[in-house]
């Protein structure tokens, strides 16, 4: 049922949000259902993109990542995307008492989940690796995520409109600040070996 829910955030967001509050789902049923096969359209997109496409620096040559280490970075990116969800999402579930959501079931987890959708889509694009069109997917796909959030947390928490703009602007502060976390962390790992090792 949670990939049902795909196509009406696209096209009808505020019903499915209400559909979604309605339809009583577990953190593991929705991994399941919907993040663990959304997240590999980007990890697989992005593997098949650096290993068999590659891109170009300008009018210099194509450059191509090796299939070992495109696996690893891709498997990195994919365990890194299922984290940040699912800790976004107890974050959510931690601020709800401060914006006085009086339902007691945590749907942090929900929220961060559907709220992704459209970036988990988007990154289709990333088997064509050319740095502007990903860039411009990218802004678009983050865009429409942002907009699921303010639109989706009231309905999903219950919220006044108002208050619900609050909250949503509290997760998206933390979000980004997950965001710079994980690049950070991205130096750390490549300082450590684990970078990129290009086609020779």
């Amino acid at each position: 049922m949670s990939l049902g829910h795909t196509v009406g955030l696209l096209t009808h967001p505020d019903r499915e949000w209400e559909a979604i509050r309605n339809h009583s789902e577990s953190t593991s049923m929705l991994y399941v259902g919907h993040v663990l096969l959304l997240a590999l359209i980007p990890a697989a997109a992005g593997f098949y993109g650096t290993t068999q496409v590659g891109w170009q620096i300008g009018d210099g040559q194509i450059i191509r990542l090796t299939e070992s280490s495109a696996l690893q970075l891709s498997v990195l990116f994919y365990a890194a995307m299922l984290a940040g969800i699912y800790i976004l999402g107890r974050f959510i579930d931690f601020f709800a008492a401060t914006y006085e959501v009086k339902d007691d079931k945590p749907r942090g987890v929900i929220l961060a989940a559907y709220t992704a959708t459209p970036i988990f889509l988007m990154g289709v694009i990333a088997v064509y690796p050319n740095i502007w069109v990903n860039m411009m997917a990218g802004l678009v796909a983050v865009a429409y995520s942002v907009y699921l959030l303010y639109e989706g947390l009231p309905i999903l928490m219950k919220i006044p409109a108002e208050r619900g703009f609050m909250f949503a602007s509290s997760v998206l502060t933390v979000g980004l600040v997950m965001f710079v976390s994980l690049l950070a962390i991205s130096v750390v790992i490549w300082s450590m070996g684990v970078g990129p090792v290009y086609v020779s």
